[in-house]
């Protein structure tokens, strides 16, 4: 479906800053902005980031 272009340290630190900011949203602590973190928690399940493949840009390392 998408081209992986989110490498695994970016994957993972993707995944803790949405569910950081779910967490704080759910919890009232930043408001409805927190809801925002479902943009990072996605992108890093998917492996998949549009603005980077708008952009040509991947921090996969390259498969030979």
């Amino acid at each position: 479906m998408f081209k992986t272009n989110v490498g695994a340290i970016d994957r993972i630190a993707r995944i803790l800053a949405g569910l950081v900011l779910l967490g704080l949203a759910v919890t009232g602590s930043i408001g409805a902005w927190g809801y925002i973190g479902l943009v990072p928690l996605a992108t890093g399940l998917l492996g998949s980031c549009p603005l980077y493949s708008v952009l040509g840009f991947s921090t996969c390392p390259m498969k030979g």
